[in-house]
C-alpha cells in the first residue's frame, strides 16, 4: 500500500500533480490562442487524416448503441461500487432476470482522500447506469452476467504480469484495474457517438454520450496521472502498478484496434524544468493532434471478451454469458 508518494528533497504528490495541472492549463491556453477545436468537434468527426472513425459494418439502432453502452456501464459501476462500498447495484437498478456478479470486494487501509476517490467514481457510474435506463425505459437491458474477479487473472495472465491479479488488494492495485476499464470507456463513447442517427441527435442522445464521454475522460485522466505520478515518485522498479498498466495497454492494442497511448516518465526530477511528459501520458490520445482514440464496437467487444481477431466470440472475459442486446457477437 503507497498511501503518499515522496520524493527526495522531500517533494510530495501533490507537487507532482500541480506540476502536471500546471502544464494541462498551459497547454489549454495555447489551444485556445491557436483556436483549437472543443470537445464537440470530437464526437462530430472533425478533419484530419489522424483522427480515428470506425466504420459502421453494420447498422444498429439508437437503442441498440444506448444498450450497449450500458452494458458497459454496467461492469464499470459492479467494479467501482464493490471496490468503495463491498457490494454492487441495488436490485431497481439491473432490470428483470439480470445475471450474477461473480467476485468484487472492498478495497481496505484507504486514506480518506483515496476512500472519496472511489465513493466519487463509483457514484458517476452508478449514474450513468441509471441515466441510461431511464432513456431507455422498458427497451433496456438487464444487466448481464459479469466476472470481476476470474476475469482479472486471465487479463493479467495474457497481458504477462502474473498468474493471478487482485485489483481490490491495495489502492494502486485497484488503480490498475480502473485504468483496464477507462481507456475502453472513452473510446467506446468515441467511437459510438457518430453511430448516432438524426433522430437520436434531436433527441438529445449525442449530448448524452458526449457528457459521459467526458465524465470518463476525467476518470481516465485521474487514474493516467495517479499511475504516472507513482512511477515518478518511486522509480518503476519499486512502483509496478506503472509497469502493468502499460502490459495491460499492450494487450488491449493487441485485442482491441491498436489505439493506445502508453504512460511515461519524463527524465530527471521535479520541477522538469528541462524534461517534460508527453501529452499522451495522460491521455488516450493520438499523439499527432491529441484527439482521443476511437473504437469500433467490435474492437470493445475483443477487449471486454478478452479474445483477439475472429468473428462470432460471443463472450468471455469480465462477460461470461456475453452482453445483452443486439450487440453482443464479434463480426471479424
Amino acid at each position: 500500500m503507497h498511501a503518499e508518494f515522496k520524493l527526495p528533497g522531500e517533494v510530495s504528490n501533490v507537487d507532482i500533480f500541480n506540476e502536471l495541472e500546471q502544464r494541462r492549463v498551459n497547454r489549454r491556453k495555447f489551444l485556445a490562442g491557436v483556436g483549437a477545436a472543443g470537445a464537440a468537434s470530437v464526437l462530430a468527426g472533425c478533419g484530419g487524416s489522424s483522427l480515428t472513425t470506425p466504420p459502421a459494418s453494420t447498422s444498429y439502432t439508437d437503442t441498440d448503441i444506448l444498450n450497449f453502452a450500458l452494458n458497459l456501464e454496467y461492469l464499470e459501476a459492479e467494479f467501482y461500487l464493490h471496490a468503495a462500498t463491498g457490494s454492487g447495484l441495488a436490485t431497481s437498478d439491473i432490470g428483470s432476470n439480470p445475471g450474477a456478479v461473480t467476485g468484487g470486494a472492498q478495497v481496505t487501509g484507504l486514506t480518506s482522500a483515496q476512500q472519496n476517490i472511489l465513493n466519487e467514481i463509483a457514484y458517476d457510474e452508478q449514474e450513468h447506469v441509471r441515466f441510461l435506463r431511464s432513456a431507455l425505459g422498458s427497451s433496456a437491458v438487464a444487466r448481464p452476467a459479469i466476472d470481476i474477479t476470474n476475469s482479472f487473472n486471465a487479463l493479467a495472465s495474457a497481458a504477462g504480469i502474473a498468474s493471478t491479479f487482485n485489483p481490490y488488494a491495495s489502492f494502486d492495485s485497484f488503480l490498475v484495474g480502473a485504468f483496464i476499464f477507462e481507456d475502453v470507456g472513452v473510446t467506446a463513447y468515441a467511437g459510438a457517438a457518430p453511430l448516432i442517427s438524426t433522430a437520436g441527435i434531436a433527441a438529445g442522445y449525442l449530448a448524452a454520450a458526449a457528457g459521459i464521454m467526458a465524465v470518463e475522460a476525467y476518470h481516465a485522466a485521474y487514474v493516467r496521472t495517479a499511475l504516472t505520478a507513482g512511477a515518478i515518485a518511486q522509480g518503476t522498479t519499486a512502483f509496478p502498478y506503472f509497469t502493468y498498466a502499460n502490459q495491460v495497454s499492450t494487450l488491449r492494442a493487441t485485442l482491441g484496434g491498436a489505439n493506445e497511448t502508453a504512460l511515461t516518465v519524463p527524465a530527471g526530477t521535479p520541477p522538469f524544468t528541462t524534461a517534460i511528459p508527453t501529452a499522451t501520458s495522460i491521455v488516450a490520445a493520438t499523439g499527432a493532434n491529441a484527439i482521443a482514440y476511437a473504437r469500433t464496437t467490435d474492437q470493445v467487444l475483443h477487449i471486454v471478451y478478452g479474445t483477439g481477431t475472429g468473428a462470432g466470440v460471443k463472450s468471455g472475459g469480465f462477460f461470461p454469458s456475453g452482453l445483452n442486446g443486439n450487440i453482443t457477437v464479434t463480426q471479424s
